[in-house]
């Protein structure tokens, strides 16, 4: 874990509020390791969340960039950033995202048809996928026939289904209970392993953060590194406002 997959060079977020801008932080350089499991904590609002969306390429920065590799994704046009988001990053939310109409197979299936894979080709990869997560059996069950952590896998097999080198993920068991919770952190590990990924978890599940390799803390628009154990955080399972 020794080279730097993801760099985050002096990023800054502002919003404009009234006739004033909101500093959500600023300046902000830090580097992600090849195979790191990184948590993410601070109070709610601090903007953890707006962090990781600027990580995931879904939003620009005000100010300095972010590099994957070599690479600056806020150098690249919208279609390209687009394309290396849907075949490098996969993304976990606190609220499951899955489209309500569609299967659990099919909802999988989507990052897949989205690049322009052939159903024939990508329905094989996303029961892969499912079954990894244990779920197989519920591929024909749309997502309001499955429980809160069914959802959740769900949502991790997509994450997963386009072979991605990096796992962004916001709040993964903020919706759930905590047994549930702790099975999905559980599979989180697991995966990681497998896949060979470098994850980024925002999160105020101070047990999850103490099982990974690092913990940051975003704070008054500071990062500071934190000894694991004396990590900050609030009860399993609490959830925060997003910023």
């Amino acid at each position: 874990m020794d080279q730097a997959l993801i760099r985050a060079d002096r990023v800054t977020k502002k919003f404009r509020s009234g006739e004033t801008d909101l500093v959500v932080f600023e300046g902000l350089s830090f580097e992600v390791s090849e195979g790191e499991q990184l948590a993410l904590v601070g109070e709610s609002g601090a903007g953890k969340s707006t962090l990781l969306h600027l990580l995931g390429g879904l939003d620009e920065p005000s100010g300095g960039t972010i590099y994957y590799g070599s690479r600056d994704i806020f150098a690249m046009g919208d279609a390209e950033r687009a394309d290396f988001r849907n075949r490098q990053i996969g993304f976990v939310w606190q609220i499951q995202s899955l489209l309500p109409e569609f299967t659990a197979l099919e909802n999988v299936m989507m990052p897949l048809l989205i690049r322009g894979v052939e159903r024939e080709r990508a329905r094989p990869e996303a029961m892969q996928r499912l079954e990894e997560v244990g779920l197989a059996a519920r591929a024909g069950h749309r997502a309001g026939e499955l429980s809160g952590g069914e959802q959740q896998r769900v949502v991790l097999a997509r994450a997963l289904v386009t072979r991605p080198r990096v796992l962004l993920a916001d709040e993964p068991t903020g919706n759930l209970d905590h047994r549930t919770g702790e099975r999905i952190i559980d599979l989180l590990a697991e995966l990681h392993r497998r896949h060979g990924l470098t994850s980024v978890y925002v999160t105020h599940n101070l047990g999850f953060a103490r099982r990974c390799d690092r913990i940051l803390e975003l704070k008054e628009g500071r990062l500071s590194p934190v000894p694991a154990v004396s990590a900050p955080g609030g009860a399993a399972g609490e959830t925060g406002s997003h910023v």
